[in-house]
């Protein structure tokens, strides 16, 4: 082993010489010109003999670049894609934008045998660059808003990771934002944080400016045209007044420099916000990021300006346009068919319409908390979720079905249908009853009645109570009813 230190092996291979560091190579002639032997400096740098010889033959280390050096002192080998060079430059002179692949298979084509990586590496040191313009523009009062989604990944202070949403707006003049905790990025939640923030904001500038997501747009073409706008979201605006053809820019994404302005709303609210506080849950979060908010556009200067955002707001609201209508006004379009067995099938839920509305196509209006159907002269309004599973049937849907449908039998099952749909615990009721009675038709036309007069939650609750007592008669559940008719809390807040 002492053996070896004493007497370092030679080189494996002779281009590992040329390849040593400009500061060893340095350190090398250091050494020599201070009159150490060649095999002390061999055994002091760990180099091999041939090396600190060829070293010392070499002129003085002027410069550390290494690369620089390398490439003025001839070091290393060079590469077989330089022999191509006259041929890869007179194909990107033909063809500029040609992929380096491209151009790789045209060289094997033509003899070369090289590696892809040194291959592509000289492509991309000879190919001509383009220069792009990039431009800063301001805006004027009440001219351009931004908006753009983002998310950031939240570790909360009890260790807990959580994917955070966020809606951004900011008027670009005065540089007031708003900025809004979202549960996903959404044609619906894009739309109605528009509706909030420019409601927040005081009013519609002359043009709202978006990156191009397919919330947006569905179809471009290469010079950034639209060519097919996304249909919920063009409703949408057009009702807020904003004007999908004249008042709604889209930033195209080949075009970096233009759309900077938007995506840089993003990374400043990641930046400013996010990733200079810590937070407990939630809904510290929320509480942290109202008194952000508050200090950015209230009271401190903008870097951009200098002026503090509420300043230049004040002069800006002028320029503003009104919402034409209040966020929680507006509704969303959908196009709906009513199914033949008179119902709306949309986002995993069933909503009902007058047997006569079958097969009929129409428009669901979605709001906040409800919908509207419209299907030829037939209307109807439901909650949005219903509160017993996905099923939302009216009363007089119920009885104009029943009305429709011929026959006994029909009208039993129904009957039995509708109380079906009320939730699982009408199941597990129904099949008792029907197990236990031999004729359980008078029940179910009772239990039906009950229905139509309290409705499916009440419904609901009382079947669930009379199988949790493994009751199963009329009169257990129209007891439960009343249990929880004459019960100061709302029927769902009495069962839990």
């Amino acid at each position: 082993m002492r053996e070896e230190q004493k007497n370092p092996a030679p080189d494996t291979h002779p281009e590992m010489s040329r390849m040593k560091p400009m500061l060893s190579r340095h350190k090398v002639q250091v050494l020599l010109e201070a009159g150490h032997p060649q095999q002390e400096v061999a055994q002091l740098t760990g180099m091999g003999i041939n090396t600190v010889r060829r070293i010392g033959r070499e002129r003085p280390v002027e410069e550390v670049d290494d690369h620089a050096q390398r490439h003025a002192r001839k070091i290393g080998r060079p590469s077989k894609a330089k022999s191509f060079r006259k041929f890869i430059e007179d194909t990107l002179e033909k063809e500029p934008d040609l992929m380096t692949l491209e151009v790789l298979r045209r060289a094997r084509e033509q003899g070369y045998r090289g590696g892809k990586t040194a291959f592509y590496a000289f492509v991309a040191s000879v190919r001509p660059k383009v220069a792009r313009y990039t431009m800063r523009f301001e805006g004027l009062p009440g001219e351009f808003t931004q908006h753009d989604f983002g998310h950031v990944d939240v570790t909360f202070l009890d260790g807990t990771l959580k994917r955070i949403h966020f809606f951004a707006s900011r008027l670009k003049w005065s540089r007031w934002a708003e900025v809004t905790l979202v549960p996903n990025e959404q044609v619906e939640t894009l739309v109605r944080g528009l509706a909030e923030h420019f409601t927040s904001l005081g009013g519609i500038p002359l043009l709202a400016v978006f990156d191009r997501p397919k919330t947006i747009a569905l179809k471009w073409d290469r010079s950034g045209k639209v060519t097919e706008w996304n249909p919920v979201f063009a409703s949408s605006v057009l009702e807020l007044g904003i004007g999908v053809d004249v008042d709604v820019e889209l930033c195209w994404p080949y075009r970096p420099q233009e759309k900077g302005s938007v995506e840089r709303i993003v990374q400043w609210v990641k930046n400013s916000f996010f990733k200079q506080r810590r937070f407990h849950d939630e809904e510290d979060l929320q509480d942290q990021l109202k008194e952000w908010l508050h200090e950015i556009n209230e009271t401190r200067p903008s870097r951009a300006s200098g002026v503090i955002p509420a300043e230049r707001r004040a002069i800006e609201l002028d320029r503003l346009r009104p919402v034409k209508i209040a966020p929680e006004d507006l509704a969303l379009r959908y196009p709906i068919y009513v199914g033949p067995m008179g119902a709306v099938r949309f986002k995993g839920c069933s909503y009902s319409m007058p047997p006569e509305a079958a097969c009929i196509a129409g428009t669901l209006y979605l709001y906040r908390d409800t919908v509207r159907i419209v299907a030829g002269s037939h209307e109807a309004s439901h909650p949005r979720r219903p509160s017993t599973g996905t099923l939302s049937t009216l009363p007089e849907h119920r009885a104009a079905r029943l009305a429709a449908i011929s026959g006994k039998r029909g009208k039993r099952y129904l009957k039995r249908q509708d109380l079906l749909e009320t939730g699982e615990a009408a199941l597990v009721f129904l099949t008792e009853l029907v197990h236990r009675r031999r004729d359980w038709s008078a029940a179910v036309d009772r239990l039906h009645e009950l229905l139509q007069r309290h409705g499916a939650d009440v419904m609901n609750l009382a079947f669930r109570e009379a199988v949790q007592e493994n009751v199963f008669s009329c009169d257990a559940v129209e007891r439960y009813i009343v249990v929880h008719r004459t019960c100061q809390q709302s029927p769902l807040e009495a069962y839990t």
